[in-house]
């Protein structure tokens, strides 16, 4: 990439930051990065994804079992399918202001090592002021409190985004994550002719 030209525009120091015109592109919210211990000590971090995460989010997708793959995309994906490039750049580089995913990071024992073990996604819907969770933990993650914590957090950045509503679409089977949008304050409702369970939390 090569930049041709380039300008600065100052604005009145008064100038309130809702009043400050939008940038085109929304910069990467910091805001939504945190720190936390899982139930067996272990410091992660919470995190918005970033472009170059897409390597370790093909770490990522190795460690998920075919179970987690159709509780979270509702039908059985190859590997090859999941991590492909194409796939990835779209998933890693997104528009902030259409919908916020966040990763959990942890540390490696040795530097440098860094590991995803889970993923959030709020994803905004079009004509309407909600949107649509989804998330998925590394097989050998799940169990300690993570989905909990990072479906919290979704919550919260919906608030702060102010949505109206946040809804999922969760298969009948998946107990487990019936039972974490419940925690998180969904309401859980199952839904047999359509063969799912759907769950809602107004904000």
């Amino acid at each position: 990439m090569l930049a041709l030209d380039g300008r600065i525009v100052l604005h009145d120091p008064s100038l309130r930051e809702e009043q400050l015109p939008r940038p085109a592109i929304r910069p990467y919210p910091s805001q939504y990065v945190q720190r936390c211990k899982l139930k067996d000590g272990t410091a992660v971090t919470i995190r918005p994804i970033r472009p170059e995460d897409e390597p370790l989010l093909v770490k990522f997708h190795r460690t998920l079992s075919e179970r987690s793959v159709y509780y979270r995309y509702f039908t059985p994906l190859r590997l090859e399918q999941r991590v492909a490039h194409e796939r990835l750049a779209r998933i890693c580089f997104i528009d902030y202001d259409r919908e916020m995913a966040l990763v959990i990071e942890r540390d490696g024992e040795s530097i440098g090592q860094r590991e995803i073990v889970g993923v959030g996604r709020l994803s905004k819907s079009h004509g309407a002021n909600e949107a649509e969770f989804a998330l998925v933990i590394s097989d050998q993650s799940q169990g300690l409190g993570l989905g909990t914590r990072l479906l919290k957090t979704l919550v919260q950045i919906g608030r702060d985004e102010k949505l109206n509503r946040i809804t999922a679409t969760i298969l009948p089977d998946n107990r487990q994550m019936q039972h974490v949008a419940r925690k998180a304050g969904f309401i859980v409702v199952n839904e047999p002719q359509a063969g799912e369970c759907r769950a809602n939390l107004d904000l």
